[in-house]
């Protein structure tokens, strides 16, 4: 079902450029970037530039995102497969959500009017969301796992240049990560790891290490989770969209402080 993909991290020799004194050659990881792109039933929908790991989990939590599907049993078949120029993801999803696909498809072949996938006018671009499910955890439980975080970020420790996304449970402790180049698709990856395996978040929360855009608050009411705590600020879209969808937020998340909202 899954193609080969290439490794998260390569090593390039760089030279270390001191204040003082000669530059010395030295050999660091950098993560990885390749296009990936996405057919629906086989129509080409969107490419992403994402690191090559996860892939069906980003596919899988792309398309809830895109409101593509509606849940898992939506999603008949993922196949990956390596080209060597990037990877190809087909999805075959269920004969019901076809229209949705070809809709999307045809608006964003035409004249778009905002930079989102198949999307032609404002009012597509923020169309209502669904009530998010209340959350009533204890703060405690977001610092608790922003401390816990580091651990699971080996490609950072490797890189120090990609984002995650943690599902946490409700007291704090981190369930999986995921992380990405990109800050949507650290969440996508994440979204689609627990959509695959038929997993709820049962009270917890979502941790990520980037700002707060309203697409990640979208994302997050639309995978039924109930907080969304990031390491950065958020946007002004992203608090009012939070706000009408009734998702708690908390943002600017640090060791001792953070911001909540909602």
């Amino acid at each position: 079902m899954t193609g080969e993909v290439r490794p998260a991290a390569i090593e390039h020799d760089f030279a270390k450029v001191p204040a003082t004194g000669p530059a010395a050659p030295v050999s660091r990881a950098l993560a990885d970037e390749v296009p990936i792109a996405i057919e629906c039933n086989g129509l080409a929908y969107a490419v992403l530039m994402a690191t090559p790991a996860a892939v069906e989990e980003l596919a899988a939590g792309f398309a809830l995102g895109e409101r593509l599907i509606d849940g898992v049993d939506d999603i008949r078949a993922i196949d990956v497969n390596d080209t060597g120029e990037g990877i190809l993801v087909r999805l075959t999803l269920a004969r019901r959500v076809a229209e949705r696909i070809a809709d999307r498809v045809r608006h964003r072949t035409s004249d778009a009017s905002c930079g989102l996938c198949g999307v032609e006018t404002l009012a597509q671009a923020l169309r209502p969301l669904p009530a998010a499910a209340p959350w009533d955890g204890a703060d405690a439980a977001v610092f608790a796992a922003y401390h816990a975080l580091r651990d699971h970020q080996p490609l950072n420790a490797q890189t120090g240049a990609v984002h995650a996304a943690a599902a946490c449970t409700r007291d704090g402790v981190i369930r999986v990560a995921f992380e990405d180049v990109g800050r949507h698709n650290a969440f996508d990856k994440l979204i689609g790891s627990m959509l695959l395996a038929a997993q709820t978040w049962d009270g917890g929360f979502a941790l990520l290490t980037s700002r707060c855009s309203f697409e990640l608050v979208e994302k997050a009411v639309l995978a039924g989770c109930p907080m969304l705590a990031t390491i950065s600020a958020p946007t002004r879209l992203a608090v009012e969209r939070a706000a009408g969808a009734g998702l708690t937020l908390r943002s600017l998340v640090r060791a001792d402080s953070m911001l909540a909202s909602g």
